[in-house]
């Protein structure tokens, strides 16, 4: 299977987009103001402590509270003092497991300071979910602290490689750590492990003398940003290429790699053409698709995607396809076509949670379980937790997928004003990017210099306030001069572009 990797970075947006076979797969987004949090290591302190719901709720410095289950809770001991009649000559964890068993608030009490790593990032009116199990990630390995086994990813499925990797790394394994072996660590030898403790270890080190000096709530160890836990997570020596259309990010990307992975430091290429980088491989009509509930398959054919607060539900229609042969051969080949198109949606739009995937009805048994061998078979490079139910005889499939942050169309999207959020639109940022590679386009074409650009109020705005002038940035870096025009007639999702006379609309040349 051929794979790229695309990372597209701007001042105001980073994305990343993954393909296989030169289709869009997955596609990670990253903007300043909503950073990720998941990996995150924090000083808290304990505010409310819930026995009924066995949970509590932590001030880590966010704007919300975080939410901490007892079944996340780990060896919490250098941290809270236990109950005097749990502590005795048993282990951390023996204390742990009892006080368990007594119930949270014999473990935690309110006021009490605690290290937590978020492991669930903000969803809703929910805050970040967080347990006190830390540990950090390396290429090959996860340091665990306050452990002491070797652990070995269920992704690695050959049980002779398994050993081997157990065999080779139980001797470095760090007095009073565990460590994790990553799915990246198949094949690999002592060298290549031994200086990935070196480095978790030192980090360790550090962010644990942070947590010493620093009052809570503090922020101890902050996760790298997506291009680098991208590089460690995905660039592997089965991806063919990876391109980054700016300078500073290739600069970064390229440290990384020659400390990590030398070896694939020749497939790392800093893109200079003229054209855009997710133009070039035509991804932005995709990305756009991504906020539709309508999904065109083949000849035809199409899904259906809603999305709510509980649950996602999937429809399969024949559409226009009415196939050449009988009609259970036909509704196979439309099932079949919908389960591949289906993965591939809820990876690129990161769907979670609980997924109901309507199929059409099919008589046979045998082309049921086809069914579902070649649903399970297109999830084979997801990297998300998930579990699977066979179809059953309504004709449906029930997904529970991991969901560790909120779905791609809460980034491109927000409630829409006029209807209270049942239905959404662009977001201000989504929109103000798109005028952004618009003029962008416009610079490559070199046939205007002067426009007449045509927005709402609110996004306006959003464009010219707060101390930031997006579009006198545009000017700057293009040599445009733009005049820029607030229409209350347009939808703020949309905009419109004129030349300098404002005689011929423009808008549909650059978009896209």
């Amino acid at each position: 299977m051929k794979k790229e990797i695309l990372i597209n970075s701007s001042e105001y947006e980073t994305r990343v987009a993954i393909l296989e076979d030169d289709r869009l797969v997955e596609l990670y987004v990253e903007r300043p103001q909503s950073e990720r949090l998941v990996g995150n290591i924090y000083k808290g302190r304990i505010k409310t402590v819930l026995p009924g719901m066995q949970a509590a709720f932590i001030d880590i410095g966010q704007e919300k509270a975080a939410f901490l289950h007892a079944s996340d809770i780990g060896d919490v001991s250098d941290g809270p003092q236990f109950d005097s009649e749990l502590v005795d000559e048993e282990s951390p964890a023996d204390i742990v497991r009892k006080a368990r068993r007594a119930g949270i608030e014999t473990v935690l009490k309110e006021g009490q300071d605690v290290l937590v790593q978020v492991i669930k990032e903000p969803i809703g009116n929910k805050g970040p979910r967080v347990a006190t199990d830390v540990s950090i990630p390396g290429r090959y390995l996860v340091l665990v602290p306050d452990d002491d086994h070797v652990r070995v990813s269920k992704k690695i499925s050959n049980w002779g490689e398994k050993r081997r990797l157990k065999k080779v790394i139980s001797p470095l394994r760090p007095e009073g750590f565990g460590l994790i072996i990553r799915t990246e660590a198949e094949g690999k030898n002592e060298n290549d492990f031994r200086s990935d403790v070196k480095r978790l270890l030192k980090l360790w080190s550090r962010l644990k003398r942070r947590s010493e000096m620093m009052k809570a709530p503090a922020l101890i160890h902050k996760e790298v940003e997506i291009t680098t836990s991208i590089i460690r997570d995905i660039f592997t020596d089965d991806v063919e290429r990876l391109l980054v259309d700016d300078r500073t990010e290739y600069r970064t990307i390229m440290a990384y790699v020659r400390q990590v992975t030398p070896h694939l430091r020749k497939r790392v290429i800093l893109y200079r053409g003229a054209t855009q980088l997710f133009d070039l491989y035509k991804l932005e009509p995709e990305i756009d698709k991504m906020l539709e509930r309508k999904v065109w398959i083949k000849k035809g054919s199409y899904l259906v995607i809603d999305q709510t607060e509980a649950m996602v539900t999937i429809d399969v229609n024949t559409g226009r396809f009415v196939g050449k042969g009988d009609q259970e051969t036909t509704i196979l080949r439309t099932n079949l076509e919908a389960a591949k198109e289906i993965a591939r949606q809820i990876r690129l739009r990161d769907i979670g949670g609980l997924i109901v995937c309507d199929f059409i009805d099919m008589y046979s048994r045998e082309n049921r379980r086809r069914l579902f061998e070649e649903f399970k078979n297109a999830f084979r490079n997801d990297r998300a937790k998930k579990a699977l139910t066979p179809v059953n005889e309504f004709g449906l499939i029930e997904l529970t997928r991991e969901r560790i942050r909120p779905s791609l169309i809460f980034t491109f999207s927000e409630a829409c004003p006029h209807c209270h959020g049942f239905g959404r639109i662009l977001s201000r940022d989504t929109v103000a990017t798109k005028i952004e590679r618009w003029f962008n386009r416009a610079k490559v074409d070199g046939r205007f210099k002067r426009f007449h650009l045509s927005i709402s109020p609110q996004l306006a705005e959003s464009l010219v306030s707060n101390g930031v002038n997006r579009i006198g940035k545009i000017m700057k870096v293009h040599g445009f001069k733009i005049n820029l025009i607030r229409d209350t007639t347009i939808p703020m999702q949309e905009f419109k572009v004129y030349d300098g006379d404002g005689n011929i609309e423009l808008t549909d040349i650059y978009k896209g």
